[in-house]
């Protein structure tokens, strides 16, 4: 669920591929006057924590508590969501964005049901990769994602290649693919479960600004939009590859208790709606740089938690492909 509060490739993709409509992103619409307003100082921390929490509890239950159970987790966190966003709609003004969007049935099937189809998708594989990767390197492979956004909107014609951004892409691509030659516990098939999710997950970004253009969503609205419709697509998909397993452990299991899922959920739930803050509190490069910094701090962080290795040639990859990212969001900043 880290992945919903990805709040700044969206801005990148706009900067770099001028030729789509406008994002719907919540630095485009009016902040409701009950939302209190928070400095970049003290909601950044707040959304480092939550954002690393919910990496490093995820990999917790998947790999220390051996709870094999990716589909079965992610959905557990949708349908937390799905309800409690109806909840603070019902009792705060957080949603209150929800009221300007009108989803009617054309739209559900030509719009929600096709990103939600790729949100579960980005979801159940970034997941499942936990099973097979390390935390660092999965951080390592997650920079590729503005290049597959790139690469999408070039093969379907919706922004035209740059000398600037080929030698950005080569930079992102060059360094990812060094961490990866310098990852001792490689697996080929955790490293092409990721790959699928980052495909998915640029894939739906890039249909975001194709197909919900004009609308204002920000974090929380999307999520209360599309968690309900995740959910159900990932309870279908659930018999065919966990089957009912997770739900016989869960119940037989004595380390996954009812405690350690709320939590688990409500960790995941309270990162969107910092989300909701961050994407107003800093500028575009700001938000990105505390992402660099985030991931850094995870890269470390497995490092001394779980005692994983991270060799030099991993090192040196990851550093030119993270400077990749910020000279491309450097790049879109001029364009502005």
């Amino acid at each position: 669920m880290e992945k919903l509060a990805s709040v700044e490739l969206n801005d990148d993709l706009r900067d770099h591929t001028r030729d789509l409509p406008p994002p719907a992103t919540a630095q485009h619409q009016q902040q409701p006057r009950a939302r209190a307003k928070l400095s970049a100082t003290a909601i950044i921390p707040v959304w480092i924590v939550l954002s690393s929490g919910v990496i490093i509890y995820n990999n917790y239950i998947y790999n220390t508590l051996h709870f094999k159970y990716p589909v079965f987790l992610v959905t557990w966190h949708l349908t937390f969501a799905a309800i409690g966003t109806r909840v603070l709609q019902r009792t705060t003004h957080l949603l209150d964005g929800a009221k300007d969007i009108p989803v009617s049935k054309d739209m559900f099937f030509r719009s929600i049901l096709p990103i939600g189809l790729l949100f579960s998708g980005s979801l159940i594989l970034s997941n499942t990769a936990y099973l097979y990767l390390s935390v660092a390197y999965i951080q390592m492979l997650k920079a590729f994602t503005p290049v597959a956004i790139l690469l999408i909107t070039w093969i379907f014609r919706l922004s035209e290649p740059s000398r600037e951004l080929l030698l950005i892409v080569l930079m992102i691509s060059s360094g990812v693919a060094l961490a990866s030659k310098g990852e001792r516990w490689f697996s080929l098939i955790g490293f092409l479960i990721q790959a699928g999710g980052v495909g998915f997950e640029a894939t739906r970004l890039v249909l975001i600004q194709t197909l919900l253009h004009g609308l204002k969503m920000d974090p929380l609205v999307s999520l209360h939009l599309y968690a309900p419709v995740c959910a159900l697509i990932n309870l279908c998909v659930i018999p065919f590859t966990e089957g009912l397993e997770p739900f016989s452990v869960v119940w037989g299991m004595p380390h996954i208790t009812p405690f350690l899922l709320i939590t688990n959920a409500l960790l995941a739930f309270l990162l969107n709606i910092a989300a909701v803050y961050l994407v107003g509190v800093g500028s575009g490069l700001v938000l990105t740089l505390a992402g660099v910094f985030k991931d850094v701090l995870l890269v470390t962080g497995s490092v001394v938690i779980w005692g994983g290795e991270v060799s030099l040639m991993q090192a040196g990859g990851y550093s030119i492909a993270l400077c990749g990212l910020v000279i491309f969001k450097l790049s879109g900043e001029k364009k502005k």
